[in-house]
């Protein structure tokens, strides 16, 4: 129970017994199998002394290499036996100054002065690019894979990379060689950033507006290669998932929402109006609810994005929590892209200021449309990219990033609702069951430390069974499809 990373394998016999028998609903779903600590022999583990954190974990699916980054130290495990490491530990802590200017600044010396490894992916075929907390003043440089080295010469500010609080939201990718992150880009975590650098364009950021992001806590973000088959030439897109402080509703000051944003991978900025800032930043409200129950799942836990035969059939599967009764509920809902382009591509909400409220847009929208990509009708008009787009369109996309239209999820409901579980991360994989009809497996860490695993069938869902990993909560989840293994992490 002690172990901070799993390897399990998938089994396939028990989705064969579910997919004959679909009773049952998707509210407060029992577990059919119960697996305690003690059955799971066959499950590998692995830890280090003194060495905790191992929660951001990244799959190299070609090399077998599955990377572990803990607090101050990153591993190279083999994918077939997680015991077994393939190279010598790289030990990256912050430096002694570092932790005691931290400590001095007010810091917990037991819990926040110290180097979390918060990024880790890949960067090409030769190098990993990794990114730490150090103690309150993130870094960022390279690793060798070959060699499993670190090189601390290439050291760079992580600032607008790495959150500098290791108990912060964060997420980012990286997209032919740039770095998209979102994450709070100062000391007191004041100030959220949507960010582009490394790579060959300028940084590019959002502008530090609260109706452009208030108080947001990121929680995952997408890639969609939206330009393939596109028969206007559209752009692909990266997608950031969060909760965040409404600015829309005078009822409920304060209320926080679920959103998703984008942004478009061509943008440029604005010449003038938006210089080095997003002009394509986009946002709409994601909905998870039962309204007939007064029920609204408000604050996003997680998201994964399951990618389809297309990107056209790409779902992302999103974790929420509510407070219901004073009970703690947790619910998943699915959603698709073509639902969350409707959004982005319908009408805009206002700030009326004379009303002093929010509401839907209803004059003329300026042309080009404000916050699009750039396609083939803004080429044929004149516009190359983003940095010829007249001021007033910029204008407009500064004052209005927010949909008036929310994005509701699949059969406009939870595809599962549990209440007195906190469920922490999810990971999804399309099995073929004995009838050859293929279904989405999920599995779902919870707070506890259990992980459950569950099937849709149907607009129902059913937990096959719940197996006990941990006595602390699943903090990651990194799944091989190919290898049909799933890889769980927690703090150790």
């Amino acid at each position: 129970m002690s172990a901070a990373v799993l390897e399990v394998l998938f089994c396939g016999s028990l989705l064969a017994t579910i997919a004959r028998h679909t009773q049952g609903g998707s509210w407060y779903t029992t577990p059919r199998r119960t697996v305690g600590d003690r059955a799971l022999r066959e499950v590998k583990r692995f830890s280090r002394a003194g060495v905790f954190n191992y929660t951001t974990l990244r799959l190299d699916e070609e090399r077998q290499v599955l990377y572990v980054g803990a607090r101050e130290a990153i591993f190279a495990l083999d994918m077939q036996d997680i015991t077994k490491e393939l190279n010598k530990a790289i030990l990256w802590d912050a430096p002694a100054d570092k932790k005691m200017e931290c400590i001095q600044k007010g810091k917990n010396n037991q819990t926040d002065c110290f180097n979390y490894i918060r990024f880790l992916q890949s960067f090409n075929s030769t190098h990993l690019y990794t990114c730490g907390t150090y103690a309150f003043q993130p870094k960022c440089t390279y690793i060798e894979v070959r060699n499993f080295t670190l090189n601390k010469m290439a050291m760079e500010d992580g600032k607008g990379k790495c959150p500098y609080d290791p108990t912060k939201g964060h997420t980012g990718l990286i997209v032919d060689g740039e770095l998209y992150s979102a994450t709070l880009n100062n000391f007191l975590g004041t100030e959220p950033v949507i960010l582009r650098n490394l790579g060959h364009h300028y940084s590019m950021k959002t502008e530090y507006l609260a109706y452009w992001l208030n108080e947001p806590n990121f929680v995952g973000s997408a890639y969609v290669e939206e330009s393939g088959d596109s028969e206007v030439g559209d752009d692909d897109k990266i997608y950031f998932f969060f909760s965040e402080r409404a600015v829309e509703y005078d009822c409920y000051s304060g209320q926080e929402v679920a959103r998703v944003a984008r942004v478009c991978k061509g943008d440029l900025g604005g010449a003038r109006t938006l210089q080095k800032k997003w002009t394509t930043f986009l946002k709409a409200r994601l909905v998870c609810s039962v309204p007939e129950q007064q029920l609204h799942f408000n604050k996003l836990q997680t998201i994964y994005t399951l990618t389809g035969s297309t990107w056209r059939h790409t779902l992302f599967f999103g974790i929420f929590r509510a407070r219901w009764s004073d009970l703690d509920v947790s619910a998943i809902c699915l959603y698709r892209i073509e639902d969350i382009q409707k959004a982005f591509h319908g009408p805009y909400k206002e700030y009326r200021v004379q009303e002093q409220k929010w509401g839907r847009y209803s004059d003329q929208v300026p042309r080009p449309r404000p916050g699009a990509c750039i396609t083939n009708s803004h080429r044929m008009s004149g516009y190359n990219t983003s940095l010829e787009l007249p001021d007033n369109i910029l204008n407009f996309a500064k004052k209005h990033p927010l949909m008036d239209d929310q994005i509701l999820p699949v059969g406009h409901k939870p595809l599962l609702i549990q209440r007195n579980i906190n469920y922490t991360h999810i990971a999804v994989h399309r099995a073929e069951a004995w009838n050859r009809n293929q279904y989405h497996v999920m599995f779902i860490g919870t707070g506890t430390g259990w992980l459950h695993k569950a099937v849709i069938i149907g607009s129902r869902i059913h937990i096959i069974e719940e197996l006990q990993l941990f006595n602390e909560p699943v903090e990651s989840l990194a799944i091989s499809n190919n290898k049909k293994m799933l890889f769980v992490g927690s703090r150790g």
